[in-house]
């Protein structure tokens, strides 16, 4: 926790000149609280009895009150206002870093974390250190300013009655201590079911259709449920906990309270102290005890701030994806030539996936791999991409170690489609563009055609200015297959990754693809990964993988000579169809 709040104010002190001005904001609003108990003894020893009250005296005593508690007011709502400012400017960096760290995490992280999770920790985890910050920052400045400059005045009034006040202070922070060790974990907890539910919740919604397909709806509750009462527990125990550390220092203050009144109204009748001094100590007694109050009252604040800081900080801590090296070079023109030297890669370290792994693939060729799930068909295309890095060997392109080429680089050489679709909020001209933002209305148009998407795209109402959402609900799977492939056909790269690219679209516009795609792959080197072999015959090398291994080789003619692995696969498939 230290580590935690040590990081946090490392960030915050980067609003230094914010901070240097709430600190001031802080110290005068203090010193004008503590100045107020002092003129108010002045006030009631000018009030001795009846027909003995100086009222000039009392009323210079009303007019400094007043002028002082407007500026400590004043004062204070500063404090509130630069506690904000400061508030947000630090989450907001936070953000940009987390986000920042986001782009550069290897493919890995997102495969081994619910992405639910993630936005919870860039969304709410953030929203939570926010609060933190901004109740417990208020909270410390003052409080500091308050303790110090009531220590003083009470000093100046009576050391002895002081010593007594200062004692309470350890007690007050030792309860507080305990406590709040025993609520942190519960509050980690808490941060963690959170981030749990907001996963669960955001796969149900992406879901939905699957969820009421199969009927999933009354255990998908059931099993929400049971997250959200972990949840649910997890919070009561935590606050429940938490709320101990207020009534606690409360009590001790109340003991310490009556303590000082017993001594200063023994010391009254000795002639030692006056009543008003009396009043006055009282009542700083009571500021000295507030900011311990305060705190104590925010503490669940600060708790769960650092519990979602810890959360935040870890993703920040993550390494990034490997670091280019220094000496990377950049392809001005790439061939599609590529090889692959003895290259083994598992994601795992104690389950191999790909051995020894050899292939020479000739510019232009298109390359058709095949196998059943698992085989590593996927995986050869996330090394090419270098989204993961071989164990050993090297893939070169052009003669090239894809590890000495930038990724922007090595990444533009290639366009992927893949069988899942991505879009964003926006026009359709603008998702067709993301390759290419400066394309030309023109460029995008005819992109549009080559995948077939024309058609459909001038029967919106607004044609290519549609705005269409993230999720596309708007369009069917196949229209929004032929936008991605439209937006691969503007990119025009060297080469082609298709990942069962046509697999959610009509045999019709299949067929109209196929012609595109032939087109478009001419004199390209492209990668296709197919379930229906039925759309690979025309590919220059068929691979057809198991458990990492090329098993078979050859054009489609070839391999069905063979009757082996890919001919049991052909033919079951036109079996399929024929039935």
């Amino acid at each position: 926790m230290k580590y935690l709040l040590a990081r946090l104010l490392r960030d915050i002190g980067k609003c230094r000149y914010l901070l240097a001005f709430s600190i001031l904001s802080a110290v005068i609003s203090a010193v004008c609280v503590l100045l107020a108990p002092l003129v108010i003894g002045q006030a009631i020893d000018n009030m001795a009895a009846a027909h003995m009250v100086n009222f000039a005296n009392v009323t210079r005593a009303l007019i400094l009150l007043a002028l002082i508690y407007l500026s400590s007011n004043f004062f204070l709502w500063l404090l509130s206002f630069l506690s904000n400012r400061i508030a947000y400017y630090t989450v907001n960096r936070l953000r940009k870093a987390l986000f920042d760290k986001l782009v550069v995490l290897p493919l890995g992280f997102y495969d081994q974390n619910p992405h639910g999770d993630t936005a919870s920790r860039f969304i709410n985890d953030v929203d939570i250190v926010s609060d933190g910050l901004l109740q417990g920052g208020m909270a410390l400045l003052q409080g500091i300013a308050t303790i110090v400059g009531a220590v003083l005045f009470m000093l100046y009034l009576n050391p002895g009655m002081t010593l007594v006040v200062v004692l309470s202070a350890p007690a007050s922070f030792f309860a507080a201590h305990f406590i709040t060790t025993k609520s942190q974990q519960l509050f980690r907890e808490q941060a963690k079911h959170l981030g749990q539910l907001n996963g669960y919740a955001e796969e149900m919604i992406e879901g939905h259709k699957i969820v009421k397909a199969f009927s999933y709806e009354s255990r998908a509750l059931e099993q929400f449920e049971q997250i959200n009462r972990r949840l649910y527990e997890t919070g009561v125990k935590a606050q429940f906990i938490s709320s101990l550390s207020n009534p606690s220092t409360r009590i001790v203050n109340n003991i310490a309270y009556a303590v000082i009144g017993v001594i200063g109204a023994v010391s009254a009748i000795y002639g030692h102290i006056t009543v008003g001094d009396i009043s006055s100590f009282l009542i700083y007694a009571t500021i000295f005890a507030k900011p311990f109050n305060d705190m104590t009252n925010v503490l669940t604040q600060i708790q769960a701030a650092t519990a979602s800081a810890q959360r935040i900080f870890h993703i920040l801590d993550l390494a990034p994806e490997t670091p280019e090296q220094e000496n990377a070079v950049e392809l001005k023109k790439c061939s599609g030539y590529v090889r692959f030297q003895n290259v083994s890669f598992s994601y795992e370290p104690q389950q191999s996936l790909i051995e020894h792994f050899d292939l020479d693939i000739p510019p232009g060729s298109r390359v058709a791999l095949v196998g059943q799930t698992g085989a590593g068909k996927t995986t050869i295309v996330n090394l090419l991409m270098r989204f993961y890095d071989v164990d050993k060997g090297a893939i070169l392109i052009d003669g090239v170690d894809i590890r000495t080429l930038t990724r922007e680089n090595l990444r533009g050489q290639f366009g992927m489609v893949l069988q899942e679709t991505w879009l964003f909020n926006g026009s359709i001209r603008d998702n067709i563009a993301y390759a290419k933002p400066d394309a030309s209305l023109e460029e995008i148009i005819q992109a549009a055609k080559d995948a077939d998407a024309d058609g459909f795209i001038r029967k919106l109402e607004k044609g290519y200015d549609t705005l269409i959402t993230a999720d596309g609900d708007s369009l069917s799977q196949g229209q929004k297959q032929l936008l991605t492939i439209a937006r691969v056909m503007l990119a025009n790269p060297p080469m082609l990754i298709l990942d069962e690219a046509t697999s959610n679209i009509d045999t019709y516009t299949e067929v109209r693809i196929q012609h595109a795609f032939a087109r478009l792959t001419a004199g390209r080197t492209s990668f296709v990964i197919a379930h229906r072999l039925s759309t690979i015959k025309n590919a220059d090398l068929i691979l057809v993988m198991s458990k990492g291994h090329i098993v078979e080789s050859g054009r489609h003619e070839q391999l069905l000579e063979k009757k082996g692995d890919y001919a049991t696969l052909y033919y079951s498939q036109f079996a399929e169809d024929i039935a």
